[in-house]
């Protein structure tokens, strides 16, 4: 069936019914020529599916009722947030549909000291992000994601740090680590986090931090900050990747090696 992302109103949840407005409303009705008692599946956004059957059509809404819901069966049991330097040109639009596709849970644009893109006001920044995330929706839609990824505002390189400071891995794929394997690092997180579940009453953090930079790469400087602030320095090979391929490259070994693509 066909599926949809929804802000459900809970007034109406707790009725039984979903409904739906917007451009949406447009396309069920004159592309999928869905009328009423047709079948639907709708997603909040949050990680929930509902089973629906459409029980009202109008031109501006279409009101459904609730057969059933359940969790998304699309979401990772990993949440990766990538913090990634803000590169030239449309390359961020590139990343971010990629890496959600992938599964990547959260981007967060980073300025560093050798990114060449500026934003001349909050505007600037603002109209920017909302742009990003009306392509992580579309993402999201393409690929049956249960949530919306949220691009972030842009943050300076010292507030990236702070965000990412909660995560139970931090990984630095960094040009001038010549030794740390991302494979042993990722496995060894496995392997704790295995033993953690046996060992505590609480859930381990399944939450993974990716810092990844411009153009240019990371100053020496920014470098050692990471590292102090707890990310692990890792290496992607002999070969250096663009900015622009790093994100998604390391977003699927890390969804290969602990998350459901392996």
């Amino acid at each position: 069936m066909a599926r949809f992302f929804v802000i459900p109103d809970p007034a109406d949840l707790q009725n039984g019914r979903i409904t739906i407005a917007g451009p949406d409303v447009n396309h069920i009705t004159n592309v999928l020529r869905a009328s009423k008692g047709d079948g639907l599946v709708l997603c909040d956004g949050a990680g929930t599916d509902y089973d629906v059957v459409i029980d009202q059509v109008s031109r501006e809404r279409i009101v459904t009722v609730i057969r059933d819901s359940r969790p998304s069966l699309t979401e990772p049991p990993i949440g990766i947030t990538l913090f990634q330097g803000v590169p030239k040109a449309d390359k961020m639009d590139y990343i971010i549909q990629k890496c959600v596709e992938l599964g990547v849970a959260r981007i967060v644009p980073v300025l560093t000291s050798r990114s060449v893109v500026r934003f001349g006001s909050a505007r600037d920044a603002e109209a920017k992000t909302a742009r990003w995330n009306r392509i992580a929706l579309e993402a999201a839609k393409q690929c049956d994601r249960g949530i919306v990824p949220e691009v972030a505002c842009p943050v300076k390189f010292g507030e990236a740090l702070k965000l990412a400071e909660g995560h139970g891995l931090r990984l630095f794929p960094y040009e001038e680590e010549k030794e740390g394997s991302l494979r042993k690092v990722l496995q060894g997180h496995r392997a704790a986090m295995a033993c953690d579940a046996r060992d505590s009453a609480g859930s381990p953090d399944d939450r993974i931090a990716i810092l990844i930079g411009p153009e240019g790469g990371f100053d020496p400087e920014e470098a050692e900050k990471a590292v102090a602030s707890g990310f692990i320095p890792v290496t992607l090979g002999p070969r250096i990747l663009r900015t622009e391929t790093a994100g998604p490259v390391v977003s699927a070994i890390v969804m290969y090696e602990l998350g459901d693509m392996g």
